[in-house]
């Protein structure tokens, strides 16, 4: 079934939310999503739960033609044989437009540094 116009700029604006940290715009320094503060984290549970309340956070505050369902964040599995996996942190969000009550989800990836360089 192919996304309706309004189904797509609903799916950029979440895209635009979570790639914006805050402070970036300077008319609007508090737009975005927190996540960003998590960049040089360790992939870890409790760096995963802090992702998933900022992503909530920003999204609830943010894009209000949505609900969001649910949100989760983990490692990838291992099967994509990527050299190294440890850094992605896959994003899921589940959400529905408020208008029509389609139910759609979104993977945002998140590339930690986790001590890149070092």
């Amino acid at each position: 079934m192919p996304i309706h116009a309004d189904e797509q700029k609903i799916r950029e604006s979440i895209w635009l939310i979570l790639a914006t940290a805050p402070g970036e715009r300077v008319m609007r320094p508090d737009f975005g999503c927190g996540i960003h503060d998590l960049l040089f984290a360790v992939n870890t549970p409790p760096t995963r739960a802090a992702a998933v309340a900022r992503v909530k956070t920003a999204l609830v505050r943010w894009e209000p033609r949505i609900d969001v369902l649910a949100v989760s964040a983990t490692a990838p599995d291992g099967s994509a044989n990527l050299a190294d996996q440890r850094n992605i942190l896959l994003v899921t969000i589940d959400y529905r437009i408020r208008a029509n009550n389609a139910v759609f989800n979104l993977v945002y990836p998140f590339y930690l540094d986790e001590g890149a360089g070092a």
